[in-house]
This record gives structure tokens, C-alpha cells and sequence, in this order.
């Protein structure tokens, strides 16, 4: 298998051709992780967008007279326009650049933010989640685009957990603000607010870019990554397959953690946002930066990285099993340690296979296989958050928590293989 280094590390040749870095990207210093850290931040807002429709289900579904399983609809009418959306989204930053890319979404994910805090009806309600979707399809390929063309092989872990950071401090602050905003200003003020932010990052965008402006063509001398290829190569299936069921467990406690401790532990929802809800996303970031230092470490060492990336991924596989057991946890605040131990594992997982793409793909094509990733997400948690909403009105948690425990050893038996 061929090497090749850049800055000190070694790397993989990708499936379509040979990593090839220019020296440019080392002598912008700092300012490299200042361009990425943009692309962060953009995904916390993301997340928090997100994530505020979760932390204020309990007073959106008594506003509309909403069932656990119609809220399930509410979170898949989001779902299903981003999966449908973020293929192409990916395509389109790929061709287009990160920049004008970025401005565009966040633009887009702002407006339905705050346009669902205006929501009057059902109907409107999942207009505006849909519309967040369409917005918010193109966050994470946006982030992986700047992690190619900015950062080093090596680094790629490392803004991985950057990522993984962007997760913990969007979820975390949705349930605080919520805590804070709603008791005195109403929900609605909450997703207005939030949307906001989004208008002010696009300002600090422009002023941002303009000192870390790169050349966003092609890093890399790709012979065979065309989309075709891509859409045909096996290893892209097995990984995309192990991060729809991976990421059962992250959709569950995003979406459900503020409901299923009001329902189970009779918690009401400001205590439950603000002494819980906010505590697993930490784990999250954890999970995310230890699995980008080891990563970071052992390819140091002179490890394949795809290797590397498989490896962390059977070793976090023990920790799933917890999730069968949290129902069953005599109080709150063990139930949340369950959680957030199975947070940590989810996003070691997820960490190594948002970068396994890029190891076989490469940077020229790393917004499009980071879509095919989200959307396979995206159609799960649409098909899966009806059913969870159904299976908790009808049984409760403890049947949904078992079968979360199950599907993410199954996807990490299947993508087990792509390093060799």
C-alpha cells in the first residue's frame, strides 16, 4: 500500500488517487484552524437549531395536542427533507466552494429557526422543520470539506473531534436556553433567538474568510472518485450502513432525553433541561476528542488510518449494550450516567467513520461522501422517529432502549472490514 506524507504524518493513498497537499497549507500557521473553527461554530448553530425542538417538545406537544408518535412526525418531517437534500448539498459545496456554500445554508436554517417560533398550526410546525432540514443539509459537509482543505491527514481526526465539539456545545446550550428562555418569555422567543445567531455568524463569515482565503480546488489527483465509482464501491456501503445504525442511539437521546425524563422519572420539563438534558452532550465531545487524540497518536506511530479508525470502533462496541439497561435505572441521575456512557461510545464510532471516506475518497470528494453519510442518518431517524413515538406511547422506553442497544454492534460488525 502506497504512503504518503504530509507534514510529518502518514496517510493512506486514497481509492481515487494520491494525497497530494500543497506546502501552502502548512505555512498558513494558525489561521488554518481559525477558517475551520468558522465551520464549528456554524455547527453549533446548527445543532442548536436543532436540538431546541427536543428540549421544548414537552410544551410544543401540549400547544398542539401532540402524541408521542406525531411528535415523532414532527422530528421526521426535518429528517426526511435533510436526508433527501444533503447529497446534494454535498455535490453542491464540493463544486461551489465552502464559503459561498456555507452563507447560503446558514442563511437558509436561520429563517426557518426563527420561523418556527411563529408556528401556528401542525402543519406550519413541520414546514418550518422541513425548511430547517433543507438548510442544515449542507452543515456537515461543509464542516468535512474545510477539515480536507485545510487541515493535514493527520489533523483530520482532530477536526473530527472539533465536530464532536460543535455537537456538545449546540445540544448543551438548546436545554439551557430553553431553561432559561421559555418559563419567562415563552418557547416561541427561544427559536427566534437562536435563529438570530445564525444572521450574526454570516456578518463574522465574510470579515472571517477574507484573512484565511485559500484556493478550494482540488487537493488531491483523483483518478477514479467520480460519483459513479463512489455510488459503486462496497467499503462506501458497509460505512454508510454501520452510521445509520450507529447513530440510533445518538437520535434517541437527542431527541427523546427531555421526554423520557419527564415521562419516566416525572420530571418537570425546566428540571429536567436544566439539571439533566444538558449533561450527555459533554460525553458526546469526549467520545469525539478522545477518539481524534487516538487516532492523532497512533497514525503518528506509523498505524494505517484506516486501521486505526476500525480499531476504535471495535473497541467502543461493550458500551452499547448499556442502553438496554437505562429504563430499568432506579433514578435520574443514573439513567443519565447510562446515557451518557453510550453517548461516549456513539461518538467515538462516528468520529472514525466521518473520516473513513475522506481516508478512501480523499478531499476533492469529501463534501459528497460526508452527505451520503448524514443522509443515511437522515432516512433512519425519518422512519425510525414514528416508531419510536408509537413504541413509547403504546410500551414505553424499555423496548425501544433494547433494541438501541442491538444496532450499533451490528453496524460495527459490518464496516469491520474496510480497512483492509
Amino acid at each position: 500500500m502506497q504512503k504518503s506524507k504530509a507534514f510529518g504524518a502518514s496517510t493512506s493513498t486514497p481509492v481515487g488517487g494520491p494525497i497530494v497537499l500543497r506546502a501552502s497549507v502548512a505555512s498558513r500557521g494558525a489561521w488554518r484552524w481559525v477558517a475551520v473553527g468558522m465551520f464549528v461554530l456554524a455547527n453549533v448553530l446548527n445543532f442548536l437549531d436543532r436540538q431546541l425542538l427536543a428540549s421544548l417538545a414537552p410544551p410544543i406537544k401540549v400547544e398542539f395536542h401532540l402524541s408521542n408518535a406525531q411528535y415523532g412526525a414532527v422530528v421526521s418531517s426535518f429528517s426526511l427533507v435533510y436526508a433527501t437534500v444533503t447529497p446534494f448539498a454535498g455535490l453542491l459545496v464540493d463544486r461551489v466552494g465552502l464559503n459561498a456554500g456555507a452563507v447560503v445554508a446558514v442563511g437558509i436554517w436561520s429563517g426557518a429557526g426563527m420561523a418556527t417560533g411563529l408556528a401556528r398550526s401542525l402543519g406550519t410546525l413541520m414546514a418550518c422543520r422541513g425548511a430547517l432540514g433543507f438548510g442544515e443539509a449542507a452543515a456537515l459537509p461543509f464542516l468535512s470539506k474545510a477539515t480536507a482543505t485545510y487541515l493535514a491527514p493527520s489533523e483530520w481526526g482532530l477536526a473530527s473531534a472539533a465536530g464532536s465539539l460543535a455537537v456538545t456545545f449546540g445540544s448543551v446550550a438548546a436545554p439551557l436556553m430553553a431553561a432559561a428562555i421559555a418559563p419567562r418569555y415563552g418557547w416561541r422567543a427561544a427559536f427566534v433567538i437562536a435563529g438570530a445567531m445564525g444572521v450574526v455568524w454570516i456578518g463574522l463569515c465574510w470579515l472571517g474568510m477574507k484573512r484565511t482565503k485559500t484556493s478550494e480546488k482540488t487537493q488531491d489527483s483523483p483518478t477514479k472518485d467520480t460519483v459513479t465509482f463512489i455510488l459503486t464501491e462496497p467499503r462506501m456501503w458497509r460505512i454508510i450502513a454501520a452510521y445509520g445504525l450507529v447513530m440510533a442511539v445518538l437520535m434517541l437521546w437527542l431527541n427523546w432525553t427531555t421526554v423520557f425524563l419527564v415521562e419516566r422519572h416525572h420530571l418537570t420539563p425546566t428540571e429536567a433541561n436544566r439539571y439533566f438534558a444538558w449533561i450527555p452532550p459533554l460525553f458526546v465531545a469526549a467520545g469525539g476528542l478522545f477518539n481524534g487524540w487516538l487516532a492523532f497518536r497512533w497514525i503518528r506511530r506509523g498505524v494505517d488510518g484506516r486501521k486505526a479508525r476500525t480499531r476504535i470502533c471495535i473497541w467502543s462496541t461493550p458500551l452499547f449494550f448499556l442502553t438496554a439497561a437505562i429504563p430499568f435505572l432506579p433514578s435520574a441521575a443514573l439513567a443519565i450516567g447510562g446515557v451518557c456512557l453510550t453517548l461516549f461510545a456513539c461518538q467515538c464510532v462516528i468520529g472514525s467513520l466521518n473520516i473513513l471516506p475522506i481516508d478512501l475518497f480523499g478531499p476533492s470528494r469529501a463534501a459528497f461522501t460526508v452527505s451520503l453519510l448524514a443522509c443515511s442518518y437522515s432516512l433512519m431517524q425519518t422512519f425510525v422517529s414514528p416508531l419510536i413515538g408509537a413504541s413509547v406511547d403504546r410500551m414505553g422506553f424499555s423496548a425501544v432502549c433494547m433494541i438501541a442497544a442491538i444496532l450499533p454492534a451490528v453496524g460495527i460488525w459490518i464496516v469491520r472490514g474496510v480497512a483492509k
